[in-house]
């Protein structure tokens, strides 16, 4: 069924910041449908009175997630929630990076360090990165010289409560970047090439860490490797509205999957001409 109205859900410290938004909004608008841009806490929102609740530019919600995750089964019980809320749960955690494996969707190499336990660091350059995490924050990555560092890191991540993922450092990304692979209505839409000056020893103390973004077109080989982990998301979940999957390349040339983001991903419209009027066209219907 068609829908008429729609709240697109971001939060104060991302105002202007979501380059998707106004290209998004105009397509919508253009699609007869009237959207509001709402804070995901605000008080004053009757959630119900929307036909769809978008979560779009909710990026601080690792660092309230008790409160974002009450929010999310208040909206879920009283209106529709994009996207659903059990994918949405599910996607929260980077331990799916367990299901993808097992299923045989080749991921970035990873060892899940539960608090109480010891990591044991790979050889050579790393990241530190918590399970439940946006825009790179509580990530960074360390050299050979610098466990005591990055132990200090897992500490204090364990100490908030973290389960910590432990990967070697991808040497593609630091003269390739990463490759986010969109996916609307369950089909792959397009692609974009991204740079993220995740910090060395340090912090990300704004929204996001900085990106360098470009167009990009993906090939074949990435497109397969992003689809198999698709195919995962929508065995347990169904075709869901919007999906994106980061790939880095191994050193052996072949994909591996970073991420996979449900919750509330940058989608790179403004890479893709035609992406906007995809994505309305999946928000309405």
């Amino acid at each position: 069924m068609a829908i008429s109205t729609l709240a697109w859900v971001t939060t104060r410290d991302a105002h202007g910041l979501d380059e998707d938004e106004p290209l998004a909004l105009a397509a919508l608008a253009r699609a007869g449908v009237t959207v509001d841009v709402v804070d995901w806490d605000d008080p004053q929102i009757d959630w119900s009175a929307f036909d769809r609740v978008v979560l779009r530019s909710a990026w601080d919600y690792a660092e309230r997630l008790p409160e974002f995750l009450d929010w999310l089964a208040r909206v879920d019980s009283t209106t529709e929630l994009v996207n659903p809320l059990p994918a949405v749960r599910w996607s929260l955690d980077k331990q799916y990076l367990r299901e993808l494996a097992t299923a045989g969707v080749p991921i970035t190499p990873t060892e899940f360090v539960p608090p109480g336990t010891t990591p044991e660091f790979p050889p050579g350059r790393f990241v530190v990165k918590p399970a439940v995490g946006a825009g790179s924050r509580g990530a960074s990555s360390y050299r050979a010289a610098q466990h005591s560092a990055a132990a200090d890191h897992v500490r204090w991540l364990h100490e908030s409560g973290q389960l910590v993922l432990v990967q070697p450092f991808v040497s593609s990304v630091a003269t390739e970047g990463e490759w986010p692979l969109i996916f609307l209505g369950g089909e792959y839409s397009h692609a974009a090439s991204k740079r993220v000056a995740l910090p060395e020893a340090g912090s990300v103390d704004e929204l996001f860490a900085a990106e360098s973004n470009t167009s990009y077109t993906a090939t074949a080989e990435q497109i397969r490797v992003a689809s198999a982990a698709i195919d995962v998301v929508a065995k347990r979940f169904g075709r869901l509205a919007y999906s994106r999957v980061d790939l880095v390349r191994a050193d052996d040339g072949t994909s591996q999957v970073l991420e996979v983001e449900l919750v509330e991903p940058s989608l790179f419209l403004p890479y893709e001409p035609e992406a906007a009027a995809r994505l309305a066209a999946v928000l309405v219907g």
